[in-house]
C-alpha cells in the first residue's frame, strides 16, 4: 500500500522518442541528409530496444547530502542487482536512477540509501547510523549547507573545490581540518576549515598542487583537471588517490546543456597573435574571417554560410557592436582583453533577444577580481602594424574589485604589395579602453558597471592619398572616424535560503558616431542606443524543472547621411519572454523558449525555440534544434564594399514607414549535431557532425549581380542555406593536440527571380591545426583549404576590367612558437607568421587605375589581400 500511494505521487517518465523530417534541401546535400537521418532513426530504435529488452524505469528524487563522499556512500549503496545505474548530483541533491521493477521496486532502493546515512523523501537515516557519518557529511548540520557546490557553468573554470580526507587502519575516512593548500608557487593558499573542505582560485598556468598538515609528508599533484578533488592522506603521508573532474580545456563543448555551446577560453586564443575579435577565430573551423572589401581594412564573420550580421554577438550577455557599428566592431575588442569566447550555432536562448539566426557568439571579458593584477602585451608585424595593451586589476577590500583594459594599435606605413596604386590595409589609429568595477557582498548580492570608449580614425584609398585632397579628383581617398561611448550595469540577487532562484537586472547604452567619405561621396552616421533586460530565475517544485523569465526593452536612434540623402529611424522593441527547462534524466534534458515582443515598425512578432539533448548511449550526445530570428537591416553599414565602389546604390523599397522602406529579415533554423567521445591512443578523442538549415521566409537581398549596381529589395522566391560540418579532435601523443575538421555549405538566394549560389561563399573547407607544448616551450600550427566561390559576372563590363566569375581554391599557413621564461612564467615571447604560403588576391579591385570611373569596384573580395606577414611580441603579467 505505501508502494503504491508512493509510486501515484511520483513524476515518472514514460519516454517515446520520435522524428519525422520533411524539408526541401538542395541535390548536394539530399544524400547525405537521407543518410544522417538513418543513422539518427537506428540510434533511437537501438537505444528503445534496449530499454524494451531490460525493462527500465528512470526516476529521480531528492537524497540528503553535501560532499563528494556522500556522492561515493550513495552511488555505491546502490550498486546493486536490478539497478542500471545511478548517479548523485552534489549541486542540487537529485538522484537518477534507472532501474528494474521486475528486480528491485523504489522502496528497496530508497531503503538501501537510508541503511548508510542519508534521508530520502520517504525513508529515513536511523540516528546512530547518521551519527557514525564523517563530520563532512552531516547534512543537517547547518555548517555543512552548500559547503561543497558545483556551481555554475562560469565558475567551473575559476574555483577548484574539494576536501581532504584522512584514512585510518580501517579504511574509514575522516576530514583533516587546518590542512593547507597552495600552488606550487606559493599563491592563493588556502587552509581547510573545520570539515576538511576548500575552495581556491584557478590560474591556467598554476597545476602543481601542495598539499600539507602536520604529521604528513607534503606533496605535489599534478591537477590536470581542476574543479571537484577529493585527496586522501594514507597514514604515511602520502597521498593514496585524487579524483579530479571538469578540466578547463582550451576549448570544449557544454556536455550536459541542451544547447551545443562550444567555448573558446584564453588559453586557445594565446595560439595566435588574436590582436582582435576578428582574429581569436583562426584557430576555429567554424567560423570565417575575411575582409568585407579591398579599401576599408573592416572584416566580417561568416557562420553557417550566412553574413556576420546574422549572428548575434554580445560581450558577458550585453549588446555588442551592433547595428551601424558591426562592420568595424570586430576590431573594437582587443585580444588581450577576453577570456572566453562562447560560440553556440543555430538557435539560442531567447533570454537574450530575438536577433540570433545563424547562432549567437557570447564574449566573456577578464573580471577584475581574479585577473592577473597587471597584464602587458606587445605586438609588432614586418607592415609596421603596432598593437599595445595594459591590464590592470586590484582588489579593494574584501567586497570591491576594479579594472582597466587599455588597447592601443597603430600603423602608419603606405604597405602595396600587389601594387596596384592602393593600400592594402589603411593608416591611423585605434585606441579603446574599458573601466569596471565588482561589489560582492557575500550575501548574494552583486554588481558590475563600467564605461567604455572607442576613438578609432583611419585613412585609405590611393597610396599618395593625405586629407587635404579629400572630395576631389586629385587622388581617391577614403577618411572614417568613430568615436564610441558606453555604460553598463548589471545587479543581480541570489536568494542565500534558495540558491536556484535569482533576480538580475541588466542595462546597457552607447552612443556612436560615424564620419565617413569615399572618394567623392560621403557617409556619416549616429546611433544612439539603450537596452535592458530583467530576469527572474526559479525552479517548479523541483530542480529538474527551472525556468527563467522576464521583461526586456531595446531601443535604437538612427541618423544616417549617404550622398546628402538623409535616412531616419526609430526602434523601440519592448518584450517579454519565458524558457523552461526540463531535465527528464542525466540522459535527455530540454530548453524550450519563447519570446513575444513588440517593434514599433514592424508590429507584433513571436519568437519559438527548442534545444534537445539526448544522449542513448555513454560518450554519444545527440541535439536538435529549432527556432526563429528577426532582425533589421542596416543597409549602407553592413555593406561597405558597394560605398567604395562606383556602383549606383538602388534601392527597391516598398514602404516609406520602414527602415529604408525594406521588409524585418525572418528566418527559421533546424540543426542536428551528435558528439562522439572514443578511446584513440589511449586517450580521449573526439568526433563531431553538425547539420544545419536555415530558411528565410523574409530577407533583405543585397544583390551584386550587375557590376555597375547594389540593388537592395525584399526577397521574392527561396533563400536558404545548408551547413555541413564534420570535426575530430584527439591526441596521437602525449602534449600534441591535433583537429581536424571539413565543412560544406549549400547557401542559395533568389536574385529577381534567379536561384544563385551566394556570391564569395566558399563551397568547401577544411581546417588542420596542431599544438604542441613541452616545458616552457609551445607551438601551433594552421593549415587552411578555402574552396572557389562564386563572384559576380563582370561580363558586361570592357574586358579590361572583367575577371573570372570563379575564384580558384588557395591554401593559408599559419604557425606560432611562444616560451615562457622565469620561474613563475612571468614573461612569455612569441613569434609566428600568418599566411605562410604567400597566396593573394592580386585583382582585387577592378580599374583600380580609374577610381572615379564608373568601373571602379573594390567589393568582390574572395581571398587573402596581403602575401606572408612576418610578426613578434611579449606579454608579461603579475598575479
Amino acid at each position: 500500500m505505501l508502494l503504491n500511494k508512493y509510486t501515484a505521487n511520483r513524476k515518472n517518465v514514460a519516454l517515446t522518442f520520435g522524428a519525422s523530417h520533411t524539408s526541401e534541401t538542395s541535390g548536394t546535400f539530399a544524400p547525405f541528409f537521407k543518410f544522417l537521418s538513418f543513422v539518427f532513426f537506428l540510434l533511437i530504435i537501438n537505444s528503445q530496444t534496449l530499454q524494451a529488452q531490460q525493462a527500465s524505469i528512470t526516476d529521480s528524487f531528492r537524497v540528503e547530502g553535501v560532499c563528494i563522499s556522500c556522492k561515493q556512500r550513495i552511488e555505491k549503496a546502490l550498486k546493486v542487482k536490478g539497478v542500471n545505474a545511478a548517479t548523485w548530483r552534489i549541486s542540487d541533491k537529485i538522484l537518477n536512477i534507472s532501474y528494474q521493477p521486475g528486480i528491485i521496486n523504489l522502496e528497496q532502493i530508497e531503503t538501501r540509501i537510508a541503511d548508510v546515512g542519508h534521508d530520502t523523501p520517504l525513508k529515513k537515516a536511523k540516528e546512530e547510523v547518521y551519527n557514525k557519518l564523517p563530520d563532512c557529511c552531516l547534512y543537517k548540520d547547518p555548517a555543512n549547507e552548500g559547503h561543497v557546490d558545483n556551481g555554475s557553468d562560469s565558475d567551473k573554470n575559476h574555483a577548484l573545490s574539494g576536501v581532504i580526507l584522512s584514512e585510518d587502519y580501517k579504511g574509514n575516512l575522516n576530514p583533516l581540518p587546518g590542512a593547507t593548500v597552495s600552488w606550487l608557487d606559493g599563491s592563493d593558499a588556502v587552509m581547510a576549515n573545520e570539515h576538511g573542505v576548500f575552495t581556491m582560485p584557478v590560474s591556467e598556468n598554476k597545476n602543481k598542487l601542495i598539499i600539507s598538515y602536520t604529521g604528513y609528508q607534503n606533496d605535489t599533484l599534478d591537477v590536470k583537471e581542476p574543479h571537484l578533488v577529493q585527496v586522501i592522506l594514507a597514514a604515511n603521508g602520502q597521498l593514496k588517490n585524487i579524483t579530479v573532474k571538469g578540466k578547463p580545456r582550451s576549448t570544449y563543448i557544454n556536455d550536459l546543456g541542451a544547447v551545443r555551446s562550444f567555448f573558446i577560453n584564453s588559453k586557445d586564443l594565446l595560439k595566435a597573435a588574436c590582436c582582435n575579435l576578428s582574429e581569436s577565430f583562426e584557430t576555429n573551423p567554424s567560423v570565417d574571417v575575411s575582409y568585407s572589401d579591398a579599401v576599408t581594412g573592416s572584416k566580417q564573420i561568416q557562420l553557417l554560410g550566412l553574413a556576420g550580421i546574422y549572428t548575434q554577438l554580445t560581450v558577458e550577455n550585453l549588446p555588442g557592436p551592433r547595428g551601424l557599428a558591426t562592420p568595424l566592431g570586430l576590431s573594437s575588442i582587443a585580444g588581450p582583453w577576453i577570456e572566453s569566447i562562447e560560440l553556440s550555432k543555430g538557435t539560442g536562448s531567447v533570454v537574450n533577444g530575438f536577433e540570433s539566426i545563424a547562432g549567437q557568439i557570447n564574449v566573456e571579458l577578464k573580471k577584475p577580481q581574479n585577473s592577473e593584477r597587471v597584464y602587458l602585451n606587445g605586438y609588432v608585424n614586418e607592415m609596421g602594424k603596432t598593437d599595445f595593451n595594459v591590464n590592470l586589476a586590484q582588489n579593494i577590500g574584501k567586497k570591491w574589485s576594479t579594472g582597466l583594459l587599455f588597447h592601443d594599435d597603430f600603423l602608419y606605413n603606405v604597405v602595396d604589395e600587389n601594387k596596384d596604386g592602393f593600400r592594402d590595409l589603411p593608416t591611423g589609429n585605434l585606441l579603446s579602453m574599458i573601466n569596471r568595477w565588482n561589489y560582492e557582498d557575500q550575501k548574494g548580492m552583486m554588481v558590475q558597471f563600467g564605461v567604455k570608449a572607442l576613438l578609432d580614425n583611419k585613412i585609405g584609398g590611393e597610396n599618395e592619398f593625405h586629407q587635404d585632397q579629400k572630395y576631389s579628383t586629385a587622388r581617391y581617398g577614403l577618411g572614417i572616424k568613430t568615436q564610441r561611448y558606453e555604460g553598463f550595469a548589471k545587479i543581480g540577487y541570489v536568494f542565500p535560503e534558495k540558491r536556484y532562484k535569482s533576480i538580475g537586472l541588466q542595462l546597457s547604452g552607447f552612443d556612436f558616431n560615424q564620419k565617413s567619405y569615399f572618394g567623392l561621396n560621403n557617409y556619416d552616421a549616429s546611433q544612439q542606443n539603450f537596452y535592458s533586460n530583467l530576469i527572474y530565475q526559479s525552479i517548479i517544485g523541483n530542480s529538474a524543472h527551472k525556468f527563467r523569465t522576464g521583461l526586456s526593452v531595446t531601443s535604437d536612434n538612427y541618423n544616417e547621411n549617404f550622398k546628402n540623402t538623409i535616412y531616419k529611424r526609430k526602434e523601440v522593441v519592448p518584450g517579454a519572454f519565458f524558457e523552461y527547462t526540463y531535465t527528464v534524466s542525466e540522459n535527455l534534458n530540454m530548453v524550450a523558449g519563447l519570446r513575444a515582443d513588440h517593434n514599433n515598425i514592424y508590429g507584433w512578432f513571436a519568437t519559438p525555440r527548442i534545444n534537445i539533448r539526448y544522449a542513448p548511449f555513454k560518450g554519444t550526445t545527440i541535439r536538435l534544434s529549432a527556432g526563429r530570428g528577426q532582425r533589421t537591416a542596416n543597409i549602407f553599414s553592413e555593406n561597405m564594399g558597394a560605398l567604395v565602389s562606383a556602383r549606383e546604390v538602388i534601392i527597391m523599397g516598398s514602404s516609406d514607414n520602414k527602415a529604408y522602406g525594406l521588409n524585418a529579415e525572418v528566418a527559421w533554423n533546424k540543426g542536428i549535431s551528435i558528439d562522439q567521445k572514443i578511446k584513440l591512443f589511449k586517450r580521449d578523442a573526439m568526433l563531431s557532425v553538425d547539420f544545419y538549415r536555415n530558411d528565410f521566409s523574409s530577407q533583405v537581398v543585397a544583390d551584386l549581380e550587375n557590376p555597375r549596381a547594389i540593388k537592395f529589395y525584399n526577397l521574392l522566391g527561396k533563400s536558404y542555406s545548408n551547413s555541413f560540418q564534420a570535426e575530430f579532435n584527439f591526441i596521437p601523443v602525449k602534449n600534441l593536440d591535433v583537429r581536424l575538421a571539413y565543412r560544406l555549405f549549400d547557401v542559395k538566394t533568389t536574385y529577381e527571380n534567379k536561384l544563385l549560389v551566394k556570391p564569395l561563399t566558399a563551397r568547401d573547407r577544411a581546417f588542420i591545426n596542431l599544438g604542441y607544448a613541452i616545458k616552457t616551450w609551445k607551438f601551433d600550427y594552421t593549415i587552411n583549404f578555402t574552396g572557389s566561390k562564386r563572384i559576380p559576372s563582370t561580363e558586361i563590363n570592357p574586358v579590361e576590367y572583367r575577371i573570372e566569375n570563379q575564384s580558384p581554391s588557395y591554401f593559408t599557413m599559419n604557425a606560432q612558437v611562444s616560451k615562457s621564461i622565469g620561474k613563475l612564467k612571468q614573461l612569455e615571447l612569441y613569434a609566428g607568421g600568418e599566411n605562410l604560403t604567400g597566396f593573394m588576391q592580386t585583382n582585387s579591385i577592378i580599374a583600380a587605375d580609374q577610381p572615379f570611373g564608373q568601373y571602379f569596384d573594390a567589393s568582390l573580395v574572395w581571398g587573402p589581400l596581403s602575401g606572408r606577414l612576418i610578426y613578434g611580441g611579449v606579454r608579461f603579467k603579475i598575479k
